[in-house]
């Protein structure tokens, strides 16, 4: 039996792998006001000619908006897996429960009101905002009550989401000489991306999904019930803000990055428990890849809709997200 999802394990990831090399591939090339082959592409990543305009394209341009795109796509995968797991709840998601809308707050916040832009400043600011925000939609949703609903949850981050949402309208108003810069990134965009954004960003981003895969055997346990994992020796406390942490490490330096990307963190872990099941160890690289692969493809198709103009990647991916979430809504009982 084991021997047989192993063998079902490798397969769907040879499959993902060689899907998320093609669109990456692509996503080098496609839909360049400036003409780039994929012959250029594959020159300009093993023998870069510095003389030639396709090759610093690539290069400078296409190939780190490539790799944030997928570095983004499965930080926000992984964050939904790791929420619906701690949460016990098939629709937690960033997006959903308020994360996602916090640390856009935060962000919009210390970038127009407060007036400071870092490295630094701009992902604390996003990982409090997000941390806030989840605070809230928790308590108000009565997450760890006997028997609450987990309706009562979505409610509450919706509400949540749409406070955070108004309040991050109500900051660009008040400085209308940033209000453009903040409302392309408000609609999730990896347009601006360069090599520094991609050198600060992936050790953390890195980090945390490697924390989440190491935490993958515990989260399996909380299915089981809080009485359950006590009697197994868990720790509870420190295994909800194990998880709590590496959720707000991967929305919080998302969302910096690139803007508020949702229902990526909703839509990709169902996805992932489709091919491999309900385990954690497996499920969570699954989502990772698939997260990594529909993020890109969502960028290339951003560039196709009223090329040579650029469409938010947020906005391609909402279209796809909205109408899964519908479908979710209709299905729980």
């Amino acid at each position: 039996m084991k021997g047989s999802r192993h063998r079902q394990f490798a397969s769907v990831m040879l499959t993902l792998l060689l899907l998320f090399a093609t669109v990456a591939w692509l996503s080098l090339f496609t839909f360049s006001p400036v003409p780039v082959s994929g012959r250029d592409a594959i020159e300009a990543l093993y023998q870069p000619d510095w003389q030639k305009v396709a090759h610093i394209i690539v290069q400078d341009i296409r190939l780190p908006r490539m790799l944030e795109a997928g570095l983004v796509g499965a930080s926000l995968a992984c964050a939904g897996a790791l929420m619906q797991g701690l949460t016990r709840n098939p629709l937690a998601s960033p997006s959903l429960f308020g994360v996602n809308a916090g640390a856009a707050l935060g962000m919009a916040l210390v970038t127009t009101v407060f007036a400071v832009s870092s490295p630094v400043t701009g992902p604390v600011a996003a990982m409090l905002g997000g941390l806030s925000a989840w605070v809230l939609v928790m308590i108000l949703g009565g997450a760890w009550k006997m028997g609450a609903e987990r309706g009562q949850l979505v409610l509450a981050g919706i509400a949540i989401s749409a406070l955070c949402g108004a309040l991050t309208k109500a900051s660009v108003i008040l400085v209308e000489d940033q209000a453009a810069s903040v409302m392309t990134w408000l609609a999730g965009s990896f347009a601006n991306v360069r090599w520094e954004t991609l050198q600060w960003s992936w050790p953390w981003l890195i980090s945390a999904l490697s924390l989440s895969v190491l935490l993958a055997p515990k989260i399996n346990l909380l299915a089981m019930g809080d009485e359950r994992v006590k009697s197994l020796g868990v720790n509870l406390t420190v295994l909800r803000a194990l998880i709590g942490l590496a959720v707000l490490v991967l929305v919080g330096i998302s969302v910096s990055n690139v803007g508020a990307i949702a229902f990526v963190g909703l839509v990709v872990p169902h996805m992932a428990r489709l091919m491999v099941g309900y385990d954690h160890r497996i499920m969570l690289p699954v989502a990772m890849l698939l997260g990594a692969t529909l993020t890109l493809t969502a960028d290339i198709l951003s560039r196709a809709v009223v090329f040579p103009t650029e469409t938010p990647a947020g906005a391609v991916l909402a279209l796809i997200g909205a109408p899964y979430f519908l479908y979710l809504v209709r299905k729980q009982p």
